[in-house]
């Protein structure tokens, strides 16, 4: 599985997601620098990890949506080539409109960073394939900016077309206001493409993929990948 790792000014976790796509894999990713307008035409994945592109000025992800990478990125896309936004990268891909509604600032106006519990709502993408869909997951998220947000005919596509990939849920499982650590509307934690091959979530997989780090829920995510793109 050949994936390349777009690398932003103030990305902070593109060495995170490569350890993990190393370690999966057994292949290195190719890091890619924004500035270079050319991707490899043989990619079967690319991934814009978190962080805070350009310091998140004017609206996240915003300004990292105008990197001479991303017209190779748009092109990419439409050719079918799969990709991960994570965190930052979900909100450059909506920035970008691959990914539909918006990420605005947290309901209570703060930065959160801890583990959440996620429903797996659909195992049937090549994202999650390898999941259950009976178990609770958990994985951690570090964001400011990750209240997912979109109007209701937005919402009622994203539901028809089965693109809600994961909600916040509580430890049992029940998707509930007291378990959304945002607002994101509907619990929302991560959005799929119409036709599923981008994915765009604020939880960071990455972060709990190694028993090292305390856990390895997210590492189905990757596993499911290798299993679909090899």
């Amino acid at each position: 599985m050949k994936a390349a790792v777009i690398v932003f000014p103030g990305s902070n976790c593109d060495r995170d997601v490569a350890v993990t796509l190393r370690d999966v894999t057994g292949q290195d990713p190719r890091m890619h620098w924004h500035a270079d307008p050319d991707l490899p035409e043989d990619l079967d994945l690319i991934v814009l990890p978190g962080g805070f592109s350009h310091g998140d000025y004017l609206r996240c992800g915003a300004m990292a949506a105008q990197a001479p990478v991303i017209a190779a990125v748009r092109r990419q896309a439409q050719r079918g080539v799969a990709m991960l936004g994570i965190c930052n990268g979900f909100q450059v891909l909506c920035e970008t409109g691959l990914l539909p509604g918006a990420l605005m600032r947290n309901r209570d106006l703060t930065y959160i960073c801890k583990d959440v519990h996620l429903k797996v709502v659909t195992t049937d993408t090549i994202f999650t394939s390898r999941y259950d869909p009976a178990r609770v997951v958990r994985i951690p998220i570090a964001h400011h900016d990750g209240n997912y947000v979109a109007d209701l005919p937005t919402q009622c596509m994203l539901e028809d077309e089965d693109r809600v990939a994961v909600r916040y849920c509580d430890a049992a499982g029940r998707v509930v206001d007291e378990a959304n650590p945002n607002g994101s509307t509907a619990n929302i934690a991560g959005v799929l493409s119409e036709n599923h091959r981008i994915l765009g979530l604020m939880p960071h997989p990455e972060r709990l993929a190694d028993p090292r780090l305390g856990g390895t829920d997210g590492r189905a995510l990757f596993t499911s990948l290798l299993e679909a793109l090899s």
